[in-house]
């Protein structure tokens, strides 16, 4: 199911520009939202992100413009599922310069239905060989250049992982190919800092603000290394789709499940929350 120019179709042709900068440069931003109840999870903080995301880029847009897609596919999924909100610089010549006077492009795709797992799902990790920069835009906005992603979940398919641990170009962990991590020693809940080249997760957000403190975690933002991971007692990983899954093995050393229970009451309080 496809939103594009005020419409909804099941028809993926649709009337799209070949020209339009987000094709052509990767020069747009996207965020992934999914829809429960009757309501997108976490509105207002994707189109807070996504926003944040256009002002750095310079692309103007507003916020009821943003968010008109999603509405409208919302009340089209009342089985739940997932919609990807895309944002683009739109047409310009040929060349990197933007346009002179700039006419962005907002579409969204929705897929249904969308239910979580029963349980966390493990997932095993394997370091890429690719390195996040920590001053690139990319790394701090849900930019469409993810050809970095889409490289290391290739090669950790092919080393028999499942996803990708990406170090910071100084060597510290920051995220895998579509999430971010953490790691719980006793009662402090760990995640590496923004400035190690992390994107500021919607879900790592309501982990460090609202689930943390409910269950009685002290969340701190920190550089970590990647031994840090495998003296854990637990590593997880948090998305907006997956929400929350267990990291169970790096480089094909086991991880510890010592904090496996803990990793479940953070999944649970998410889902209390989306009820």
């Amino acid at each position: 199911m496809l939103w594009f120019d005020g419409a909804i179709s099941d028809d993926p042709r649709t009337g799209f520009d070949l020209r339009d900068r987000g094709l052509l440069l990767a020069d747009g931003l996207f965020e992934t939202l999914v829809v429960t109840n009757g309501r997108a999870f976490m509105l207002d903080a994707h189109l807070d992100r996504l926003l944040a995301g256009a002002a750095a880029l310079n692309i103007p847009v507003d916020r009821k413009s943003l968010r008109r897609p999603v509405d409208d596919l919302t009340a089209a999924l009342p089985d739940g599922g997932i919609i990807r909100l895309t944002l683009t610089r739109g047409v310009g010549p040929r060349g990197l310069r933007p346009p002179a006077q700039q006419q962005p492009a907002i579409f969204a795709a929705a897929s249904a239905p969308w239910s979580p797992n029963p349980t966390a799902a493990e997932v095993r990790l394997a370091t890429s060989r690719i390195r996040r920069n920590p001053s690139s835009p990319t790394s701090r906005y849900k930019t469409l250049a993810y050809l970095d992603n889409v490289l290391a979940l290739e090669e950790a398919l092919g080393r028999g992982a499942d996803d990708a641990l990406l170090l910071a170009v100084g060597g510290r962990a920051a995220c895998t190919s579509a999430g971010n991590i953490f790691v719980i020693q006793g009662e402090n809940l760990l995640t590496p800092s923004l400035d190690d080249g992390v994107l500021p997760g919607i879900t790592r957000a309501l982990v460090l603000d609202v689930v943390a403190p409910e269950l009685g975690l002290m969340p701190q933002e920190m550089s970590l290394s990647k031994g840090s991971l495998l003296l854990a007692e637990a590593v997880f990983l948090t998305n907006s789709v997956a929400l929350v899954t267990h990291a169970t093995e790096l480089d094909g050393k086991p991880l510890s499940r010592y904090g496996r229970e803990t990793v479940e009451q953070i999944r649970t309080e998410i889902l209390a929350l989306m009820d």
